[in-house]
């Protein structure tokens, strides 16, 4: 195995960044729980995504000028369709993220090809997409993933962490086919730091959104310094909400701000990692 080689950025750019959220919705909690459909709290705060978090979002994305990725699953798209119109409408990349936030790495081959299969089915019927980015639900990538991602014609992937900057991920080792990976953190993700659902997610301990800005302040500085690529994963049932979104919106300010950072969707940054002719790279599966 090898690092990632170092990226060069369009027009001279010194690294990149980009605003992602994943629209679980309810999908995040009935995944293998679906007698949490019967609790009625649970499911109203997980419906404050689509139903106020989204629109403030995407007025929060309209006013900074910012084309952002919205992973959507098939279950979310089904269970609001006008909701993921608006987003297509507004002009956001929408990729794939699963069809009920199923883990790939819990689930048979057979499972993993009905579940992509059915995700794309849904978002092209609610919004007329053929997504080319791709989010492992969980962030829990599994090893066959990349070969169902490459078969059905998917461009990215953005759901491992062992680089600071895109690459070629091989769809198995030593293989010269390859697809765009997009790396994540979990430092980078407002799960950890907003969400508390009693018996299902979270300590209790929901953190102020000062505190998750500058944990996220500080990581994209210290990539832009390394000429790396900052991406942001927010939902909008957490980020969505009023005081979180105020601190979000001043994130997106000062990164836009930032002389020498290309702030993009995934699908552009993933179009410009396939244009340098990478030679890919993977990561092995210890043996045991």
């Amino acid at each position: 195995m090898r690092a990632a080689d170092p990226i060069r950025w369009p027009d001279g750019k010194q690294s990149a960044a980009a605003f992602t959220f994943d629209v679980d919705a309810e999908s995040a909690v009935l995944w293998n729980a679906p007698e949490d459909a019967g609790r009625m709290s649970v499911m109203s705060h997980q419906a404050y995504g689509p139903l106020v978090g989204v629109p403030r979002l995407l007025a929060l994305l309209d006013h900074h000028q910012i084309r952002s990725t919205f992973f959507v699953p098939g279950y979310t798209a089904h269970r609001y369709p006008g909701v993921v119109r608006d987003i297509a409408r507004a002009g956001h990349e929408i990729a794939h993220h699963g069809y009920l936030h199923e883990q790939p790495s819990a689930i048979d081959l057979a499972g993993q090809i009905a579940n992509l299969d059915r995700g794309l089915e849904a978002l092209a019927e609610v919004a007329g997409v053929r997504p080319v980015g791709y989010r492992a639900p969980m962030w829990d990538l599994s090893w066959e993933t990349p070969a169902l991602l490459s078969e059905r014609g998917f461009l990215y992937d953005s759901s491992l962490m062992d680089a600071d900057v895109p690459y070629e991920l091989s769809i198995v080792p030593g293989s010269e086919k390859s697809i765009v990976e997009i790396p994540i953190q979990w430092a980078l993700d407002d799960w950890e730091q907003y969400c508390f659902l009693p018996d299902i997610s979270g300590s209790g301990l929901i953190e102020t959104p000062a505190k998750a800005r500058e944990l996220w302040t500080s990581e994209f500085e210290g990539l832009h310094e390394e000429g790396g690529c900052w991406v942001l994963t927010n939902h909008p049932f957490l980020s969505g909400r009023p005081g979180r979104a105020k601190h979000l919106g001043e994130l997106m300010a000062e990164v836009m701000a930032t002389k020498g950072v290309w702030v993009a969707s995934l699908e552009e940054i993933a179009m410009h990692t396939r244009s340098l002719d990478l030679t890919p790279r993977s990561i092995v599966r210890p043996e045991l």
